[in-house]
C-alpha cells in the first residue's frame, strides 16, 4: 500500500507533537505537513496532496467543522478533540473516526486502520453464484438472500441487515459484512451504510431513497457511488 499522506491540524503544540509521535509508529503514515490553524491547513491543501487530515475542532477564528465546510474535495478526516458534543456534526461530514483527547495509541491505530480499509483498492467484482450469505445472530445461523437485502447499517459492534420482512442483526462490523457482499451489487455510501443498488428509487442531493428508506450519502463516498451507478464517468 502506498504511504498515506497526512496533515495534522491543531492549535495546541502538545497535541501536535503527540500526533507526530503516534504517526511515527505506523510506517503506512507519512506526515507531510503540520498546521496550527485552519487557514494554514487550507493553504497546505491547495499545494500538497493530502490523503488524511488529523483535525482538531476547537481552534481560533475558524473551527475544524467550519474549516471542512470550506473545502470542496475533502480528504479522509479523523477528528481529534477534547469535546464529545461535536461527534454527530463530525460524522455528518463523513469523518472516518472521532478521537476524544486524551486518546491512547491503540485507539489511534484503530482509527488509522479504518482509513486504510477505506483507501484499499476495491476487490475484484465477482458474481455471487450462490445468491445468499450466511450470518449468525443470537445463536442462529441465517441464510439471507442477496435480493432480500435492502441495506446494511452499522450499529456499534453489530450490523443490521434490513430486508422486506425482517431485520437480521449479526454481531459483525459493517466492514466484515461488506466483505461478504458482492461489490457489483452492494455499495458503501456512508461510514454507517451499505445499500443494494438494485433497490435505489431515486437520489436527491445527499439523500438516497432505497425502497421505503432514506439513506445519507457521505461526502467521501459520493464520487465512488456516482461512478458505480453510472451517474459520472
Amino acid at each position: 500500500m502506498q504511504p498515506i499522506k497526512c496533515l495534522i491540524v491543531d492549535d495546541e503544540p502538545i497535541a501536535r507533537n503527540l500526533l507526530i509521535d503516534y504517526c511515527s509508529y505506523l510506517s503506512v503514515l507519512e506526515v507531510v505537513a503540520v498546521c496550527e490553524n485552519a487557514f494554514e491547513a487550507r493553504e497546505c491543501l491547495m499545494n500538497r496532496k493530502i490523503d488524511l487530515i488529523f483535525l482538531d475542532i476547537n481552534m481560533p477564528l475558524l473551527d475544524g467543522i467550519g474549516f471542512l465546510k470550506t473545502i470542496k474535495n475533502v480528504p479522509r478526516v479523523i477528528f481529534t478533540t477534547a469535546y464529545r458534543k461535536f461527534a454527530v456534526a463530525a460524522f455528518d461530514l463523513a469523518a472516518c473516526d472521532y478521537l476524544v483527547k486524551p486518546f491512547s495509541l491503540d485507539r489511534f491505530i484503530q482509527a488509522v486502520d479504518r482509513v486504510k480499509m477505506d483507501l484499499t483498492p476495491e476487490k475484484q467484482e465477482m458474481p455471487n453464484d450462490i445468491g445468499y450469505i450466511l450470518v449468525r445472530a443470537e445463536g442462529i445461523t441465517y441464510q439471507v438472500k442477496l435480493e432480500e437485502i435492502i441495506f446494511a447499517e452499522a450499529k456499534k459492534n453489530y450490523t443490521h441487515l434490513f430486508g422486506d420482512s425482517r431485520v437480521v442483526k449479526p454481531k459483525l462490523a459493517l466492514s466484515e459484512v461488506e466483505k461478504l457482499l458482492p461489490p457489483a451489487q452492494f455499495i458503501r455510501v456512508h461510514r454507517s451504510f451499505i445499500i443494494n443498488k438494485e433497490k435505489i428509487k431515486h437520489i436527491d442531493g445527499n439523500s438516497i431513497y432505497v425502497d421505503k428508506h432514506v439513506i445519507p450519502l457521505g461526502g467521501s463516498f459520493r464520487e465512488g457511488f456516482l461512478k458505480k451507478i453510472g451517474a459520472i464517468d
